[in-house]
């Protein structure tokens, strides 16, 4: 991808991560002119979450920094950009980029891989894709192990995924694994690699979404707090505090 491309669109600095000043209709227009370029290339979707953890983490802040796009999922980050003059700036989250391309490929003829989560789980995903768009090609599904890959099943993945040469790697490992996962395989595999964390489960049902006005609202965490309150609780009370005071009184 060619850095002068990349300079053309606007970034905010939240907390050290570079999060494009992007709204979905941007980002759609960015990929239809430029899937081919991206191939190697990785984005992350970035929340308050993710950039909390990148603050912490110079390492991870280096992950972030190094994708093509960080585009901002979280409601908070737009809403922050937007104070911070960019008034163009909206909610891109990895679910709705991923089903607004999924809904473009069979025009653009661009085809797809699927790799994490459980295999049950890309199994309803995958049969919900075709359901939903007829005739989408899907190169490949692979479901690595729970665990760190040893580098002959690494070099594995990494042949099976360029083998099947998909334009879009849909990344569901969960951060921040799935954003060091792309970070570590820049370059490495043919097709844009994008990390959606809990899109899998959304299309393939496992997970509820949060109603309409909930995502308008940036609720969509308080739902998600309800659906898993014992594994969510701590890291939003830590991660939500953090950002509000660094980022959002301090102005960092």
């Amino acid at each position: 991808m060619h850095t002068e491309q990349i300079r053309k669109i606007p970034v905010c600095n939240i907390l050290g991560v570079h999060v494009a000043a992007i709204n979905m209709d941007m980002l759609m227009q960015f990929t239809r002119e430029h899937a081919e370029e991206l191939s190697g290339e990785y984005i992350c979707v970035s929340n308050v979450h993710t950039t909390v953890t990148a603050y912490d983490d110079p390492l991870y802040l280096t992950v972030q920094n190094s994708a093509v796009l960080a585009i901002p999922d979280g409601g908070p980050l737009s809403a922050l950009g937007r104070k911070r003059g960019f008034p163009g700036m909206k909610r891109t989250t990895g679910p709705a980029y991923m089903e607004n391309v999924l809904a473009e490929s069979v025009r653009h003829g661009w085809t797809h891989y699927f790799y994490g989560s459980s295999k049950a789980t890309t199994d309803k995903m995958v049969e919900e894709v075709r359901r939903r768009y007829p005739g989408i090609e899907i190169r490949g599904v692979l479901n690595p192990p729970f665990r760190e890959l040893t580098v002959e099943e690494d070099q594995q993945a990494i042949q099976q995924i360029n083998e099947a040469a998909p334009d879009f790697i849909w990344v569901g490992l969960g951060a921040p694994k799935q954003e060091k996962w792309m970070y570590a395989h820049k370059g490495k595999v043919h097709g844009l690699m994008i990390g959606v964390g809990a899109a899998f489960d959304y299309l393939a049902g496992n997970i509820r979404r949060a109603p309409e006005w909930m995502q308008k609202a940036n609720l969509e965490w308080l739902y998600r707090l309800f659906q898993d309150p014992r594994r969510l609780f701590w890291r939003y009370l830590y991660t939500n505090t953090r950002f509000l005071w660094k980022a959002v009184i301090c102005g960092k």
